[in-house]
């Protein structure tokens, strides 16, 4: 099977301007993103872009790249822009990676692709991994997951889900417990993608769902309409993405260091 990358990168950051653009050991951002793409098993991989500052980098680097509109309310309608100015088929595969994750592994790319191959079902396929602390399963910017025996997603939030009621029932507003609960596995999202085309052209026309908008969580929007999300364990754990200053510093290190 064939499939393809494509990586948004757009330049306005509220916490990181430029972000795509800054240094990490010599290279702007962007070009380490590109370059863990191209060592998957993509068929081409391609930045999409709506600022000419990335397009020139990328150009430096010898990426390919396509202009998109900067009116697009999302990722994914900036992913179905590109796929449609490409000529993309309607069963091509396409997997989204996201501008400010230099360190991921070429591994999950290949997971997320392969899986989607491989569940006729699915329209959409991701990943995630097991939650071992309370701190992480209570934190609204960490996005868990349930998902049924096939592997198919039931349901993502930014609360505990599921809620152990004889575990945490008794918690007081505010309460943060000490202890996970026995008998049952809590999972956090990561958040790459691999798309079927044809998906791609019906999500741009339908309007965000209302648990979309409660949970502002794009991924919604899919289960709503129907639409089925299979769900992995990565094979690989990926490091966390460039977000905030203190990630950008750790990422130059790692990399300058390697």
């Amino acid at each position: 099977m064939s499939f393809s990358v494509v990586i948004p990168a757009r330049y306005a950051s509220s916490r990181l301007p430029g972000k795509p653009l800054l240094d990490i050991a010599g290279k702007p951002m962007i070009q380490h993103v590109y370059e863990r793409a191209k060592e998957s098993e993509a068929s081409s991989v391609v930045i999409a872009t709506d600022d000419p500052r990335i397009a020139d980098a990328a150009a430096g680097f010898g990426a390919d790249f396509v202009m998109t509109s900067p009116e697009h309310p999302s990722g994914t309608d900036r992913l179905e822009e590109v796929v449609r100015s490409l000529g993309f088929y309607s069963d091509d595969i396409v997997v989204n990676v996201q501008g400010d994750e230099p360190l991921i592994p070429p591994r999950i790319i290949n997971q997320v692709a392969h899986n989607l191959a491989a569940e006729a079902e699915a329209s959409i396929a991701t990943l995630c991994e097991e939650i071992s602390d309370t701190e992480t399963l209570f934190s609204p910017n960490v996005v868990k997951v349930v998902f049924d025996t096939k592997g198919f997603a039931q349901y993502f939030s930014r609360a505990p889900i599921p809620w152990a009621r004889d575990h945490f029932g008794s918690l007081f507003p505010g309460a943060l417990p000490q202890t996970m609960p026995e008998n049952i596995n809590y999972y956090r999202h990561i958040g790459i993608y691999a798309y079927r085309v044809k998906f791609l052209r019906s999500f741009v026309k339908w309007d965000p769902s209302p648990l979309e908008l409660t949970e502002c969580l794009e991924q919604l929007r899919a289960l709503w309409n129907g639409e089925k999300i299979h769900v992995d364990l990565a094979d690989e754990q990926p490091p966390a993405g460039v977000d905030t200053q203190a990630d950008l510093d750790r990422v130059r290190k790692i990399l300058s260091a390697g």
